[in-house]
């Protein structure tokens, strides 16, 4: 019964694993238009250094022209984005301003930001423009020069106004190019020693902010239904690979079980052969220039031995004749070779009483010979 019961769990369950096999395959993949979800609190943040000028007015008095207003300004930041659209910074800035004196103020301040990008067009980590719209306050205190000429700190506790844009280009994953416009405004001048009215101007920074922690936000998974890969063509490329397989394999078993055919290897082609006319055994000039040829290379090699084997043709003539003419041929090229050069002992003169070509009378001329072979 036990044994029942177990093979029927386990052709249920290879039954659901076919069908599992054949319907589409889940993914979970990040999906950025189900929205984000929220990082840890230590992710996000940066730090922020810009540089840039300011030009600050007076609404009581003061109105001096706008080249001798410029001055410069240094800001640097802290902050972190809680969502990609919301974020904070801290500001620690000083700026200096002109008027009938010039004065140093130091201010620390507050901004909330607004990813406009973000908000408008949705997050994309990747985007190379963001403009972020910031607004904030702080305190400031200013340090002049008086009559005397000595630094004085004046007129504390200035409640600093400020409204901008933050344009940010994306130069990696952790650094970004800024630069950044902003209107501020005073509750006390910032420019009169006298701290009449309220002051206003504007200011231009560029800078830039490195992203430590984690810089992009994780979206929503979902899963994806993949569907299934159609393999018919890698089927059909297995079944033709399966049969060239089988034809091959025919192949070798007909060539392993053809007669093993006995292979005579031919004999050794002679280094020269020199031919004479009937009934001659005279070199003639161009049998001593190849001989000549001969001699250099058998000089080049002084530890081989040379056989010089005379023939005749058997059609005609008489045997002892021809054996008298068959020794007088190698004897005549043997004498040549020595007088190239080649020493004597490198050198074996005989006959073969048997026709070289054997291919009867009416190619007697080429039995007419001496080859030079390597012993």
């Amino acid at each position: 019964m036990k044994k029942s019961f177990f093979a029927i769990a386990c052709a249920l369950f290879l039954g659901q694993s076919m069908v599992a096999q054949n319907e589409n395959v889940a993914v979970l993949v990040e999906d950025p238009s189900q929205g984000v979800l929220e990082n840890r609190f230590r992710d996000n943040w940066f730090l922020g250094i810009e540089g840039g000028v300011s030009a600050l007015n007076n609404r009581e008095g003061h109105n001096v022209d706008f080249k001798d207003r410029i001055a410069p300004d240094v800001q640097l930041s802290v902050g972190k984005w809680f969502s990609p659209k919301w974020g904070v910074r801290a500001n620690l800035e000083w700026f200096q301003s002109k008027a009938e004196y010039k004065m140093n103020n130091f201010s620390a301040s507050v901004d909330g930001l607004l990813n406009l990008t973000n908000w408008w067009c949705g997050y994309n980590p990747t985007r190379v423009y963001n403009a972020s719209l910031y607004a904030g306050a702080g305190v400031a205190v200013r340090y002049a020069k008086n009559g005397a000429g000595d630094w004085k700190d004046v007129n504390n506790n200035i409640i600093v106004g400020r409204v901008g844009l933050l344009n940010t280009f994306r130069l990696s994953d952790h650094w970004q190019f800024l630069i950044d416009l902003r209107i501020i405004g005073s509750d006390k001048s910032l420019i009169d020693y006298t701290n009449n009215g309220q002051s206003y101007g504007g200011q231009v920074l560029i800078g830039f902010n490195y992203n430590f922690g984690k810089s992009t936000w994780s979206a929503p998974v979902v899963p994806v239904f993949v569907e299934p890969e159609n393999c018919d063509a890698l089927r059909a490329r297995l079944q033709a690979a399966d049969a060239r397989i089988a034809d091959l394999e025919a192949q070798l078993k007909a060539c392993l079980e053809r007669p093993v055919q006995t292979v005579v290897a031919a004999p050794e082609a002679p280094l020269a052969t020199i031919y004479f006319p009937i009934n001659s055994y005279t070199l003639n000039r161009s049998d001593r220039n190849v001989l000549g040829a001969i001699a250099d290379i058998m000089k080049s090699n002084p530890n081989q031995k040379y056989v010089l084997t005379g023939y005749a043709d058997n059609y005609t003539g008489t045997d002892a004749y021809n054996v008298k003419l068959r020794h007088n041929r190698a004897n005549s090229v043997q004498k040549q070779l020595v007088r190239n050069g080649v020493p004597a002992s490198q050198l074996e003169a005989t006959i073969n009483n048997g026709n070289l070509c054997d291919l009867g009378a009416k190619y007697v001329a080429l039995d007419r010979c001496v080859t030079i072979n390597e012993k």
